[in-house]
């Protein structure tokens, strides 16, 4: 009977929800309380697919939803981000009918890294693909090994792990686990013998905390790795990109797929790939695979193209608190060696919580924007101060920066200035609609 009415009061709830525009959490929250082990007496699709990590999931998750639709697929999937307990309660119980029985083909869920073991713990995912372990949100999440220890208990001996065999903190989840696969990009054209980054978070063994070394890198610490003293190291990939040319937008997944980019990031490289690993492990076809991965622009607002006086601007989502992100995109610009303007703004760290701390702008290599292309770097924000105090220790002529204490300053003198070379936006959600709102989107 409490399964019965936590099951109604969910659909109720979620009906209400839709028509303010509302309700992606609250329906499970009220559902929990009247059957806390609800989620263990359902009756879930044959696939129960969960994809974590610090950066990717969103992206790699509408990814995996597009291919298995395009597969014929009925796909249950919290494509509004409720990524914890009470958001994966909504999406199952919303979804299940009145005896309990979930009507989908597949349950697709991304999973934040922290409460992975909350939304687990009454079933556990038939496939799950953990992304990368970076430093993300510390206030939150402290380092990157506090994260990995967050979600080991979510991982059950039964599920097929999917991990990205380059990321040596990654691939410390298989570890006395049975049903492991892995995904990675094999040497190319981006890769270097050398270390580039503020910080080296692979410098040590994350197993025996010996020294680290590695054959390349491709970006940060991931790379191909081996520790000196225990022994742990890359394996090689069940599932591989073998042929990469990031300039031209192109890649070969295992030396018989090429795909092309409609974003020339080494972000997306890896999104593509955990997509197309478990895709096939899901038993889609490589045709299927790569008719809708060729050329996919995502949906979720990671990148949107728009008008800003005579600028063609590019806003590239960089989460705040997470330099990898950051850095990424900041090399995306840098490659792109076009001549440009970038605005980057910092006005509220974080929509779920409050805090003040600004340190992790010191992770970010800033010097990334170094480059003749880069005409002009406009910082704005409530943090603006912060961000010219990070700037000053860059290599950027200090005539090249101009600060505006407000977002909206910044997008007035920069859509007046009468230039026309390309803009780059870089922000976090917290701070995009900022932006969003007084300019016109290419789809307007």
């Amino acid at each position: 009977m409490r399964v019965f009415l936590a099951i109604i009061v969910c659909k109720l709830l979620r009906f209400v929800g839709k028509l303010v525009g509302k309700g992606s959490s609250l329906p499970g929250k009220y559902a929990l309380k009247l059957c806390p082990d609800v989620l263990g007496r359902v009756k879930l699709p044959p696939y129960v697919i969960a994809v974590t990590g610090s950066n990717g999931k969103t992206s790699t998750v509408e990814m995996i939803a597009a291919i298995l639709r395009k597969s014929g697929r009925d796909v249950a999937c919290n494509e509004e981000g409720s990524n914890q307990i009470e958001g994966v309660a909504t999406l199952i119980l919303s979804r299940c009918t009145l005896g309990g029985k979930m009507s989908a083909d597949v349950l697709l869920l991304e999973s934040d890294e922290r409460y992975a073991r909350r939304s687990f713990r009454w079933f556990h995912p038939t496939h799950f693909a953990i992304t990368n372990l970076y430093r993300d949100q510390l206030t939150r999440n402290g380092h990157p090994e506090w994260v990995y220890d967050a979600i080991l208990p979510a991982v059950h001996p039964d599920t097929t792990l999917i991990l990205n065999a380059d990321d040596p903190l990654v691939s410390c989840f298989a570890g006395g686990c049975e049903r492991v696969k892995w995904f990675g990009l094999e040497k190319s054209s981006i890769s270097t013998p050398d270390h580039h980054g503020v910080y080296h978070d692979g410098a040590r063994c994350p197993v025996c905390r010996g020294k680290m070394a590695y054959d390349f890198y491709h970006y940060e610490h991931i790379g191909s790795y081996r520790c000196e003293s225990c022994g742990h190291h890359r394996h090689t990939p069940d599932f591989a990109v073998t042929a990469l040319d990031l300039e031209n937008g192109r890649l070969t997944i295992d030396g018989e797929t090429e795909i092309s980019l409609a974003f020339k990031s080494i972000y997306n490289v890896y999104n593509i790939l955990a997509a197309w690993s478990v895709c096939s492990l899901a038993g889609v076809d490589r045709e299927t695979m790569a008719g809708v991965i060729n050329n996919y622009i995502l949906k979720n607002g990671r990148m949107v193209r728009f008008m800003l006086g005579g600028h063609r601007g590019t806003l590239l989502t960089s989460k705040h608190e997470n330099s990898v992100a950051y850095d990424t995109n900041l090399g995306y610009i840098r490659d792109t060696k076009e001549d440009c303007t970038v605005l980057v703004i910092v006005d509220a760290i974080s929509r779920k919580y409050f805090t003040g701390e600004t340190s992790w702008l010191w992770d970010i290599d800033f010097d990334l924007l170094s480059c003749d292309h880069v005409k002009k770097v406009v910082l704005c924000g409530k943090y603006v101060n912060d961000l010219a105090l990070r700037f000053d220790y860059t290599d950027i002529p200090v005539e090249k920066i101009a600060c505006y204490d407000h977002v909206i300053q910044a997008v007035d003198v920069l859509a007046e200035d009468g230039g026309s070379e390309a803009l780059y936006v870089v922000t976090c959600f917290s701070d995009r609609d900022k932006l969003l709102r007084q300019v016109k989107r290419e789809e307007d």
